[in-house]
């Protein structure tokens, strides 16, 4: 697991790090909520939630600074890793979810 969040790249390493560990990722979600849909168990311990919380918090800090939108960046790096991308299209950088 990828241990700090400097670059959009590292924000990039960080989903794709989730999409390889099975997870569902939505950037508003607290790790401590995801459940193991074949167990019913929680998917991380307090640990692993608290410092994937912690690194999430960082992706949203840079994601502001640097003016690049969490949502889209996730779901594009979500899409190209699942290979959804072939699929559904990646979203727009022109996108507006306000409008």
């Amino acid at each position: 697991m990828i241990t700090n969040i400097e670059t959009i790249e590292d924000v990039k390493t960080f989903v794709k790090q989730l999409v390889q560990e099975g997870v569902n990722y939505h950037p508003d979600e607290d790790f401590t909520q995801y459940i193991n849909i074949h167990t019913d168990n929680p998917t991380y311990s307090v640990e692993e939630a608290a410092i994937r919380n912690e690194l999430n918090y960082k992706c949203f800090d840079l994601c502001e600074q640097v003016g690049e939108d969490i949502y889209n960046l996730s779901q594009e790096v979500y899409l190209i890793e699942t290979g959804l991308d072939k699929f559904i299209p990646l979203p727009s950088k022109d996108y507006d979810p306000t409008s």
